[in-house]
């Protein structure tokens, strides 16, 4: 039984299997209460403005209205909401586009009980799902094929040079999936001031969280996409 207080979770995938399978391994959280379900994109934005949950586990590809549609809907009606996008692969074009239309993150579907779990509390916590190895590969790639069409845009460029040099070196590092920790040992500062450079930067750039951040990094040229790994 969940505590009160609970972590509400609603799950978003046209496979019975799919949703029965997270619904039983979130089961197992205390801290975690699957608080509903939805069969697609159209029902999950329903489910998001009905019930309010913290966290929405999101499907990509789903009859109807697919995930990238659904995350940017919820992100309007319900945007207390965090969307968390699961997907069958490491590189799935929809992803990215989720991301830029307001996912905090992406888990795969074969990620185990604790990735699982895990993933939903940093999301739920108000923090982004950055995978250092497949999230900055996925950015790099779709990045790259925006950059192909338009470049940076200017008004992005103009929004950089807000920030001071040290806030863009931790943009850029956020951007390549590296923790607070780990861009805290990079700099040589500690945790809580990589802390309150990330949080100077989104209100600068008026972003919503890393994940935003890490969006914003590629397609404004602070990191070229290609160039993190």
């Amino acid at each position: 039984m969940a505590d009160e207080g609970a972590i509400r979770v609603v799950l978003a995938d046209d496979q019975m299997m799919v949703r029965e399978g997270f619904s039983v391994l979130l089961g197992t959280q205390p801290d975690i209460e699957v608080v509903g379900e939805a069969v697609n994109g159209r029902e999950a934005v329903e489910k998001a403005v009905a019930l309010r949950p913290d966290v929405m586990l999101l499907d990509v590809r789903m009859p109807e209205m697919d995930g990238l549609e659904a995350t940017r809907e919820i992100s309007v009606a319900a945007p207390e909401t965090k969307v968390l996008i699961l997907t069958t692969y490491d590189l799935d074009e929809y992803v990215y586009r989720a991301l830029r239309a307001g996912a905090s993150g992406f888990l795969l579907k074969d990620a185990s009980t604790r990735q699982l779990a895990d993933g939903v509390r940093v999301v739920a916590a108000g923090e982004s799902l950055l995978a250092p190895t497949v999230t900055r590969r996925l950015i790099a790639e779709f990045s790259r094929l925006v950059g192909e069409e338009a470049g940076p845009r200017r008004p992005m460029r103009e929004r950089v040079a807000d920030l001071t040099e040290r806030e863009t070196e931790v943009l850029a590092l956020v951007a390549q999936g590296l923790s607070n920790v780990e861009i805290g040992a990079r700099l040589l500062v500690t945790e809580s001031t990589v802390k309150t450079h990330v949080s100077r930067i989104l209100v600068k750039l008026g972003l919503r969280d890393r994940t935003q951040a890490a969006v914003f990094a590629y397609e404004s040229g602070v990191v070229v996409a290609g160039g993190a790994d």
